[in-house]
């Protein structure tokens, strides 16, 4: 049976040179090859033909995200799984959108770095215990939240509503969202379209009516 090949990508060297003696004894893997940046990672993939990158999300240049969501759109047989410090929800669900198929927490135990590597090469999808206790806890609260105010609107336009309701003139509302005026315009025009409202004022009153 061929072994595993391992791409390390992380920006500190030490750590990369961690992991190598780490998974050394571990006769299934074979670490292939290491990158310092996610364009690194991108330029050895064609050579290395890595089963699994493990991956970390903060680096200079290219990101994880960034990287991840590249591998897997143009190399679709190789399975990222994310090796980062970060275990906020935010991280673990842009690693996810971006493709990886799995999210190891740094400092994780020789034993479960394998088995993460192991599954998600077999096509599992794996998290470290600590985070998927909280991705089942948010995914069974899905069924539980109450529906958003105003469903008409997108994300977007219930965040310029919200903006408008706190007096935020269009001027301040595009600063304040790294937005054009033009862009912001157009959104509070759909906005007032979708809610019927003919004015800032009407559209105010209807967020105070909907408890926002």
């Amino acid at each position: 049976m061929e072994p595993i090949r391992v791409l390390l990508v992380d920006d500190h060297a030490a750590f990369r040179a961690g992991l190598r003696a780490l998974l050394r004894p571990v006769e299934e893997m074979e670490v292939a090859d290491e990158a310092a940046s996610g364009e690194q990672a991108l330029a050895l993939l064609p050579r290395v033909q890595p089963d699994v990158v493990l991956m970390d999300l903060a680096m200079p240049g290219m990101g994880g995200v960034a990287a991840t969501e590249r591998i897997t759109r143009d190399n679709p047989h190789v399975r990222v799984l994310v090796l980062s410090m970060a275990d906020d929800d935010d991280a673990v669900f842009a690693a996810l959108r971006a493709g990886a198929r799995g999210y190891v927490l740094k400092g994780a135990r020789r034993a479960e770095l394998v088995r993460a590597i192991q599954a998600v090469a077999e096509g599992e999808a794996i998290f470290g215990p600590a985070l998927a206790g909280r991705l089942m806890g948010y995914f069974s609260d899905l069924g539980r939240r109450p529906e958003p105010s105003f469903p008409e609107l997108t994300p977007r336009e219930r965040e310029i509503l919200g903006l408008v309701a706190g007096h935020l003139t269009n001027v301040q509302i595009a600063a304040r969202l790294g937005l054009s005026q033009k862009t912001v315009r157009n959104h509070v025009s759909s906005v007032f379209a979708k809610l019927r409202v003919a004015d800032r004022a009407e559209a105010i009153m209807r967020v105070r009516e909907s408890g926002l």
